[in-house]
Parts: structure tokens; C-alpha cells; sequence
């Protein structure tokens, strides 16, 4: 194993800066070359740290402003428009990097979507999205709770017939010739009856009816017209009753094909609607798909459609799927998805690029993507995408002609890709030009501080990643570029502490790989074990080392340097990082312990409650569907499946799996799942007594001090709300007893409601020295103590989670108070430049509202109803300040 990694290794030219220098690995067993040992070369090649990616995203300048023009827009536009504009405005969640609204945004979409080819699309797109959820449909169906994006539409049967037929069988109407006309296929006649067959077609009418020599011809020779005796047959029939005889999809297409030659309107439609019945399979689809646009039937190549898209990704590997999808006109991509060419190839393009983001495929869809635009927004999303394309793919001047078409069409974001094609010509000068133009014409964002950055060298560089960080800091790159600088100069417990800044609040695979870099310079094999662990539990494929090595082959050559420990060992290191809320060590240690014999189904359902703390919704859900499949009993996975149920809004039926599991057998987390389920989906007060009654249960039963302690928790929480603080006391007390450090909290509350705010601060400090992650508690805290102090933690959490917005709202209300009202919506505007937060745009709204600032007030209640169209009292504030409007 060792010789391999060796051997990838050092086949490369460079290591990149966010990798190991492989002489940081053990060359013998046990041992380690110490940092200090090495080379310039070695330390030089971290600083080689590739750029960050410029992002295939619609990321507007103002996201505030575009989110209120939607909002604007979806109030007032006609039914047939809110589709698209729910489109981009789930663009513009995804450019924010807010996956559940974006999400929310693309079910929009598909709830509103007035064609049956959008209800399709967008279903096809969220059945994508929710690729993760595949493996628990059966038990949501199970509980009559299957998504509908899961299956077929039957949306043949839902599009109106409306009246193909023309008027001309009248019975005023004059017929010439003989009332019967026989059409002679080869050795076969066929006897129809000519008004009827008349009726079908204005062709057919004036061929049998009007002035051509068959008006008057009993016998019509149709042997070199394409159809079979059989399917003149079957036509004749339909003249009569409106109905298609039950025939073989051959003879149906004959029928199709002749009444695309005659103009038989009804006909046609009542062929592709059979049809598209004998759609089974994606070769079936790919048949009749082909078939379908080249005689322009609507229908049928719908029900392709949906069969195609139902099979993505897996169906973009099909070179003939790939090809109707590729070579489609105009006109053809009309008849395959209506009026919603952009919304398809919005999906084929991003499933493509998640395959491969440099493919043929990809530039063949984003062309089309850009082709099928029809507005400014669509231009710009479209345009960027395939510069983004083009640039990965190096073809430079395709890529700089794309960035300057959206750029001058408004992406503002695109001038990243022209500063990047200037820098590779070696104008270095010219991509500060143009990036100190976009920030003179409006305020700066992180992003533009960051790229910037990239031209400069020295202290100018650091000074604009700072300022990178102070104006967005989530941005991963000034981070990551400021460790590997430290490094460089072989300060790596200081290169630590500010890879360890991003990783408080944001948990990102490159950080914890390089923070694997600086342990091993330290090593402190125990640390880089952890971290490499981590990374496996978030992504078990993941590769290190510029992607050369995968991470499972770095853990293992790490592991011969450190000591193993046994199964005790670590249920003990497991309380041990439970209790000091090290929830990274935590995933390490499960992970290590999954290895072993242990009962798998409890250890990952430990696993997906970190998850969720570490906000890793999709990897917390995948660990509860692993907890299902390798529960040792039915009463057991009844539980888990509970959990799912609840997890994906479906608490009625959590409910019932938990009693279900009880029945079998009365568990701990049976107990535990229902007084949890009920708490969260009852407001009745009542209740209250059912769940202490539960928990109470539950910690009758056998579990280990991990949940006892949760359950004690929350027991004292329910009796806090019920006013008996000498049982939550209790409970809290007994929880720290078995090493529940949370418990400091509810007992820190308890003391506050008996007017004891020193005791409810102290208790709150214990919680601080004792957690790892402590920005929630700062912020605790900081309602224990007086303005100074408070003010104090506030910064600190900022500090520590510049994501928690509860200290922005603190300081902006204060200024407030003061008559600061500027610097109090300067506050807010800092951290909604880079979070999209109903409760900042709340209270900025507000804030206009009270300056007189109308308009921003209007602006910013509009925005906040993107992010929650149902919030009563942004729909309250939005209602009266619209009646300000001038």
C-alpha cells in the first residue's frame, strides 16, 4: 500500500497547496520526518494552492434586489410565468449556496407549473435533487407518503382532447360521389364511409368531396401511401366511432404517419395517446422520441421525455438519448418540451456538469441552454455557464467572448472569468483595471476583495483576503491561503488556529484536509487520524493529495503511527468528545468504531445525530438509512424508520412507527422518538404531561449515558416550560452528573427564571471552558449579563460563527436605541451581503420603514417573502408598508 501511494505521489510534478508534501509521511514505521527538517521546495510546494473556482452559478451583484423583483413579479404575472420566475429565483438560492430554499424555490416550480411538459420537467428536476431519498421510497410509500416527483405522470389522460374534427359531415353537405369509397391496398379493399373519412382532414375532404379526379372514384389505389390494409382498416373504424381498435404499435404508427400526411388532427392525437401507452422502457422511449419529432407530435414526445428524465443521471451515459437531446432544432425542442426548452436544458446541464463539467455534452447542452433564453436573466445564467465551460475546457477565446456577453448583459460576476483570462495572458495590471471598476461603481463584496487578491503579491494580497474575510466570511479560499502562508513560514500552530476559524462554523472537506497537513507537521498522528476520519464519514471516496491518493490509503498509512484502541477504548473517547461537544472527534471516533463488531444500526444513528449538529443534512440522512439496513431488530429499525419519517416532514407517521416499535418491544429510543416527535407537533399544553411521562419511560429503559443524558435534557426543558424548576433543576443536574456538558444551559436557565442572573452567567461560562464548539453558548451567555459584557460575548460569537445571526440583530437593535440609524442598517447590511436571513431582512425592513425610507423598506419585505412566503408577520409589515407607497 505504502509503495503505491509512494509511486502515485511522486509521478506527479507539484503537490498542490492544499496537500500533504508526501515527505510528511512515515518513510518507516512509527516515525515521522519532523517539520522543521524540511526543504524550502517541500514548504514552497503548499503554497502552490490552486485558485478558487470561478462558479457555474447566477450570482447577481444585489441578490436583495433580484429576490424582491421576483416576489414583485410572482405577485402580478399571469399563471404560465410563475414556473420560470421560480426557476431563477432557485438559481439565485443556489448561487447563495442556501440549498434548502433553493430546493424550496424548485418545488415551487413544479407546484405551479401551468403545462403538463413543466410539471414534468420540474418534477424530473426534484426527483434529481432528491436522488438521496430514493433508498427510503418504499418507506414512504409504505405510508401513502411517496413523492409524486417519484413517479410516471399519467398526463395523457390529464390534457384536454378539445374537437379535432371539421364540420363537414353535415348532412347538408353535398356529396358527388358514391357514399361508400374503397381504398385498394395492394390485393386488399377496404370499404369507408366517405363522408365520415371527409370528416377527419380538410385534405381528406377535398380529396373525396372537391375537385380532384378521387371525388368521383369508387376504388382509391393507397398501395404507395405507407399504410398496411390493417391500419386502413383501423382509420376507417375511427371515422366511424372516434375510437383506435386495439392494434400493434407498427400499425399505430402507420396510422400516425398518415394522418401526419393528411392533416387528420383527431387522428394523430388519438395515436400518440395509444402510443405513448407502449412507452416501457428508455429504448422505447428513444424510439417513438425519434419518431415523435420528426412528425411534430407534442404528446407522444412528451411521454418520451418523461421516461428519458425519469433515468437521470443515468440516462445521459446513453449515447442515442444523448444525441435526440443534442441535435434537437428549434422547432424540435418545441414540439419535446412546449415552451419549456429553458427549463430542460437548465436540468440536462446541471446533471451534465455534475458528470463531467469539460464533456461535449456539456457544451452541446449549455449552447442549447443559451439558444433557448428568451429573457435578460435567462441570458445572463446561460451565458456564464458556458464561459465557465469553456474556460475549464481552455478554450480561452470562446470562453473571454462568452464572460464579456453575460458581463455586458448584467452578470456582474462574470468579470471573474475576464480578470482570469486577462491574468493567464500575463496582464496582471489589466485584471486589477477591470475589477476596480466593478467595485468603484457600487459597494464591494467579498468576492471581489478575494479575486483581487489574486493579482497582487505580499501584504497587498493578504490585506484584500482580510478584507475578503471581513466582507463574507464564509469564503474558504482567505482561510486556507492564510494557513498555507503560516506554514510557509513554519508557524504551523498559528496556520492551525486560522484553518481552525473556518472550521468552527463551516465544516469543508479542503479545510479539514489541510488541517490534516498541519497535524501531520505536528505529529500529532492521534489529531490527523481524526480529521482523516472525519473526511471519510462525510465522503467515503473523497481523494487527497490534488485527488491522486484517496483518503482511505492516507488513514492507513497514518494509523501504523498511532496506537489502537479497543472497543472500550473507545465508547470512552466517544463520551469523552460527547461531552466536551467535539462533534468532528465525535464522527472519527464512530467511524473507527463502525470497523469493529459493535451493533452498526446504534452507531449510525450516533452518526447522523452529529451530522445534523455539523448542519450536514444529506450525509445525516444517508447515515439513517445505513442505521435501517443494519438494525439487529424489527423494533429497532421500526425506530429509525421513525426517525426517516420525521426527518422528511412526516412526524404523524414517526409517530406511528414509534408505538408500532413500542408494541414489539419498549426501548429507550422508542420512547425517546415518540416524546420527541410529539413535543415538536403539539402546541396543545396538555401534551406536556404525555411527554414527560414518555421520557420518563425511556430512561426506565437500558441505554448508555449518551441519551440518558439527552433525554434528562429535555426533560428538564419540558419542565421549564411548565414552570416546575425544582424537577428541571433536577434533571439538569443529573444529566452534568453523566456528562451532558448542554445540560448547563437548562440549568442556567432555570437559575435566570429564579432571578438568579450571576448563577445563570457562571453556569453558562462552565459550558464555555468545558465545549469545543462554544459560539452557541457566548451567545447564551450573553442574556445573562449586563450591556459591556454582552456586547463582549456577541463579538466573540461573531467571532467564533459569524453565521449565527442573533448578535447582528443585537448590535443593530442598540444602535438603534442610540439614534444610529445608519450604522444600525449598515449592521444588518454586513451580514446579509453574505446570509440570506428572513429575521436580518425583517428588521432592516423595518428599520427603512421607520427612517422613511419607503422603497428599501418595500425592497427588503419582498426579499424576506422569497425566503419565507408564509411568515405572518413579514406578510403584516410587507401589507402596510406597500399602502406607504407613493
Amino acid at each position: 500500500m505504502r509503495k503505491l501511494f509512494f509511486s502515485e505521489l511522486t509521478s506527479c510534478k507539484e503537490t498542490k497547496l492544499h496537500s500533504a508534501p508526501h515527505s510528511w509521511l512515515p518513510l518507516e514505521k512509527g516515525k515521522l520526518s519532523k517539520f522543521a527538517g524540511h526543504s524550502t521546495s517541500s514548504i514552497e510546494s503548499l503554497m502552490k494552492m490552486p485558485e478558487p473556482a470561478v462558479l457555474p452559478h447566477f450570482k447577481p451583484a444585489d441578490y436583495v434586489d433580484i429576490l424582491a423583483q421576483i416576489h414583485e413579479e410572482l405577485e402580478s404575472c399571469p399563471p404560465d410565468e410563475k414556473s420560470c420566475l421560480y426557476l431563477l429565483q432557485f438559481q439565485v438560492f443556489r448561487g447563495l449556496g442556501e440549498a434548502k430554499l433553493s430546493r424550496r424555490s424548485l418545488q415551487s416550480a413544479w407546484e405551479k407549473a401551468s403545462t403538463i411538459h413543466e410539471k414534468l420537467i420540474f418534477g424530473a428536476w426534484l426527483k434529481y435533487e432528491k436522488k438521496g431519498e430514493e433508498p427510503i421510497s418504499d418507506l414512504l410509500s409504505s405510508c401513502g407518503k411517496c413523492s409524486q416527483e417519484f413517479k410516471l405522470l399519467d398526463f395523457v389522460s390529464q390534457i384536454s382532447t378539445g374537437s379535432h374534427e371539421i364540420s363537414y359531415d353535415d348532412e347538408s353537405d353535398v356529396f358527388w360521389g358514391s357514399p361508400v369509397v374503397h381504398f385498394r391496398i395492394r390485393d386488399d379493399m377496404i370499404a369507408c364511409d366517405r363522408r365520415k373519412l371527409a370528416a377527419l382532414s380538410t385534405p381528406l375532404y377535398a380529396m373525396l368531396n372537391g375537385g380532384f379526379r378521387e371525388s368521383h372514384l369508387e376504388v382509391i389505389d393507397m398501395s404507395r401511401n405507407g399504410i398496411s390494409s390493417i391500419g386502413m382498416r383501423a382509420i376507417s373504424k375511427f371515422s366511424l366511432t372516434g375510437r383506435l381498435p386495439y392494434l400493434s404499435a407498427d400499425a399505430i404508427l402507420e396510422m400516425l404517419d398518415f394522418a401526419n400526411k393528411f392533416c387528420c388532427n383527431g387522428l394523430k392525437d388519438a395515436c400518440e395517446r395509444k402510443l405513448a401507452s407502449f412507452i416501457c422502457s428508455r429504448q422505447d422511449a428513444i424510439d417513438f422520441m425519434e419518431c415523435a419529432l420528426e412528425l411534430g407530435c407534442s404528446i407522444l414526445a412528451a411521454a418520451c421525455l418523461q421516461v428519458l428524465l425519469n433515468e437521470l443521471p443515468e440516462c445521459l451515459n446513453d449515447e442515442q438519448v444523448v444525441r435526440i437531446f443534442s441535435c434537437a432544432s428549434k422547432q424540435q425542442r418545441s414540439t419535446m418540451a412546449g415552451n419549456a426548452s429553458f427549463s430542460l436544458y437548465c436540468l440536462l446541464s446541471e446533471v451534465s456538469m455534475s458528470i463531467n463539467a469539460t464533456s461535449d455534452v456539456t457544451v452541446t447542452f449549455l449552447e442549447k441552454l443559451v439558444d433557448s433564453a428568451s429573457d435578460s436573466r435567462q441570458k445572463q445564467l446561460a451565458l456564464h455557464q458556458l464561459a465557465c465551460t469553456r474556460l475549464l475546457r481552455k478554450d480561452y477565446a470562446e470562453a473571454e467572448r462568452l464572460f464579456n456577453a453575460a458581463f455586458t448583459a448584467g452578470h456582474l460576476y462574470s468579470v471573474v472569468g475576464l480578470a482570469r483570462l486577462a491574468s493567464m495572458r500575463g496582464n496582471k495590471h489589466f485584471s486589477l483595471k477591470l475589477l476596480d471598476s466593478v467595485m468603484s461603481s457600487r459597494w464591494p463584496l467579498g468576492w471581489m476583495y478575494q479575486e483581487r487578491a489574486l493579482y497582487l503579491e505580499g501584504d497587498n494580497k493578504l490585506e484584500n483576503l482580510n478584507k475578503a474575510t471581513e466582507l463574507d466570511p464564509t469564503l474558504t479560499y482567505p482561510y486556507m491561503f492564510r494557513a498555507a502562508s503560516l506554514m510557509k513560514r513554519q508557524s504551523v500552530e498559528a496556520a492551525l488556529m486560522e484553518i481552525n476559524r473556518i472550521l468552527g462554523f463551516k465544516l469543508v472537506l479542503e479545510c479539514l484536509e489541510l488541517r490534516f497537513c498541519c497535524y501531520l507537521a505536528l505529529e500529532d498522528h492521534r489529531a490527523a487520524l481524526c480529521d482523516v476520519q472525519a473526511i471519510l464519514t462525510l465522503a467515503p471516496d473523497y481523494r487527497m493529495i490534488g485527488g491522486r491518493v484517496s483518503a482511505k490509503q492516507l488513514r492507513m498509512l497514518v494509523m501504523e503511527n498511532v496506537e489502537q484502541w479497543t472497543t472500550a477504548d473507545c465508547w470512552m473517547q466517544l463520551y469523552d468528545r460527547w461531552s466536551s461537544v467535539d462533534d468532528i472527534g465525535s464522527l472519527s471516533v464512530i467511524y473507527q468504531m463502525l470497523e469493529s463488531d459493535a451493533a452498526k444500526g446504534v452507531l449510525y444513528f450516533r452518526q447522523s445525530l452529529l451530522l445534523l449538529r455539523l448542519n450536514c443534512p444529506e450525509a445525516a440522512m444517508r447515515s439513517l438509512q445505513l442505521a435501517r439496513e443494519h438494525a439487529a431488530s424489527q423494533h429497532e429499525q421500526l425506530v429509525y424508520e421513525g426517525w426517516i419519517l420525521y426527518d422528511t416532514g412526516h412526524c404523524e407517521d414517526g409517530l406511528q412507527k414509534a408505538e408500532a416499535s413500542i408494541a414489539i418491544q419498549r426501548s429507550f429510543e422508542a420512547f425517546f422518538l415518540k416524546a420527541y416527535a410529539l413535543a415538536d407537533s403539539s402546541l396543545d399544553p396538555s401534551t406536556s404531561a404525555t411527554v414527560v411521562s414518555l421520557l420518563e419511560d425511556a430512561l426506565r429503559c437500558p441505554s448508555d449515558r449518551l441519551r440518558k443524558g439527552q433525554a434528562l435534557n429535555n426533560l428538564g426543558s419540558v419542565y421549564v416550560d411548565c414552570g416546575k424548576l425544582d424537577l428541571a433543576a433536577e434533571c439538569y443536574i443529573n444529566a452534568l452528573k453523566i456528562g451532558h456538558t448542554r445540560a448547563h444551559q437548562g440549568l442556567a436557565r432555570v437559575h435566570f427564571l429564579r432571578n438568579n442572573r450571576t448563577g445563570a452567567y457562571e453556569e453558562m461560562t462552565k459550558l464555555i471552558e468545558k465545549a469545543r464548539s462554544n459560539a452557541s453558548a457566548y451567545e447564551k451567555r450573553s442574556e445573562y449579563c449586563d450591556r459591556e459584557l454582552t456586547k463582549s460575548d456577541l463579538q466573540m460569537v461573531t467571532k467564533l460563527d459569524p453565521l449565527r445571526v442573533y448578535p447582528y440583530r443585537y448590535r443593530a437593535a442598540v444602535l438603534m436605541d442610540n439614534h444610529k440609524e445608519k450604522e444600525a442598517i449598515a449592521e444588518l447590511t454586513k451580514a446579509i451581503a453574505f446570509k440570506a436571513d428572513l429575521n436580518l431582512l425583517h428588521l432592516r425592513a423595518a428599520f427603512h420603514e421607520h427612517v422613511g425610507d419607503i422603497s428599501s423598506a418595500l425592497r427588503d419585505c419582498r426579499a424576506a417573502l422569497s425566503v419565507d412566503p408564509n411568515h405572518q408577520e413579514m406578510l403584516e409589515l410587507h401589507h402596510r408598508v406597500n399602502s406607504q407607497e407613493p
